[in-house]
């Protein structure tokens, strides 16, 4: 099918996936893209069918991959209350296909939060966008590290190493919740962790298992002159190696003191904690000369939200229940490169 003047009744086509009826060989410009609940009816045509003052105010757009199986795209506009207008863009990034709709919401959080349930049900990633950052202009992006940019929470590998695994993991586990002071569970943590043998940070460096899509992220986002960069409540240790592995822009993350060889139990300097994360963020939006409009946070714990809120798009990357219901937006079961298609 060609994108001229098309209409299909929605039993013909339900189990497509809408790269099948929606082919993208000749989108040039933005088209309408209807659905007519009542008619239980797709229509589609060439061009918009708002003015350009219209496009202006509905800058509210949902974002969608071309192996979504049709019946499954009604049922999430359904659910969450979105009426269809544009088809804006089609995106070719990391091996998958995206399309990108305006549509109209009355209500974005309650759409947002419904539309994380229904991602999380379905197997699948979508988004609700609001002026989203641009790919092709220079942007900051900054990632924390542990249950992020890599699979595993440093301290809890520490400690295990260190013979109080347990005692330590339960604590974190509190902390990412929002159920713990971060700082004061840091310095919990750390202190568990006196006398212990410096070499076990080389033995959790070495073996450091980075996060599915995070290569694919750095190298495209690198390619459209966006700055990368970690903030952690973690180690400067493991955020270093990271730093020098990935040609990161800059990692802060806190300080463990070590004295003859073997861990004091002390954090050295202010900890890493929310509040530092949104400081960091801001400050390196300012020293790179990035609009404000370009800047993004990822993270999975409660300590991220604050960062997250500071940027203009804030990711909960297989994130705590607590984190997904602030998020802008959520990447539920993919890897951190799906951010490439939330981006404009």
């Amino acid at each position: 099918m060609t994108a001229q003047n098309k209409c299909v009744p929605l039993k013909d086509i339900q189990n497509f996936p809408l790269s099948q009826w929606l082919t993208t060989d000749h989108i040039t410009e933005s088209m309408t893209v209807m659905f007519d609940q009542s008619q239980q009816t797709f229509s589609w045509s060439a061009g918009s069918h708002l003015s350009k003052d219209e496009h202006l105010e509905a800058t509210t757009e949902l974002v969608v991959f071309s192996d979504l199986k049709t019946s499954t795209f009604v049922r999430l506009l359904s659910d969450c209350q979105l009426t269809l207008c544009d088809l804006l863009q089609v995106n070719h990034r990391n091996n998958l296909t995206s399309y990108r709709f305006s549509v109209q919401v009355d209500d974005i959080k309650q759409a947002r939060d419904v539309l994380s349930a229904f991602n999380l049900r379905e197997k699948i990633e979508s988004a609700l966008l609001i002026d989203a950052p641009r790919l092709s202009r220079p942007g900051l992006l900054v990632m924390d590290m542990d249950s992020t940019t890599i699979k595993i929470e440093c301290i809890d590998e520490i400690a295990a190493l260190a013979g109080v695994g347990e005692e330590v993991s339960a604590v974190t586990e509190l902390a990412m919740q929002g159920q713990l002071d971060f700082s004061q569970s840091l310095h919990q943590r750390v202190g568990k962790l006196e006398n212990a043998p410096e070499s076990i940070l080389a033995q959790v460096a070495n073996n450091i298992p980075l996060m599915e899509g995070l290569e694919t992220l750095v190298i495209e986002l690198k390619k459209h002159q966006w700055r990368v960069a970690i903030a952690s409540g973690g180690f400067t240790y493991f955020a270093d190696h990271l730093k020098q592995l990935l040609s990161l822009d800059a990692a802060v993350a806190n300080v463990l003191e070590i004295n003859n060889q073997r861990l004091t139990g002390k954090v050295l300097g202010n900890v890493i904690d929310a509040k530092a994360k949104a400081t960091c963020l801001l400050e390196l939006q300012k020293e790179f000369d990035i609009a404000p409009n370009q800047t993004v946070a990822m993270g999975d714990g409660a300590n991220d939200l604050v960062m997250m809120a500071a940027a203009h798009l804030g990711v909960a990357f297989h994130a705590k229940p607590l984190v997904q219901a602030q998020a802008d937006t959520c990447i539920t079961t993919t890897g951190l490169d799906c951010l490439l298609h939330w981006l404009k």
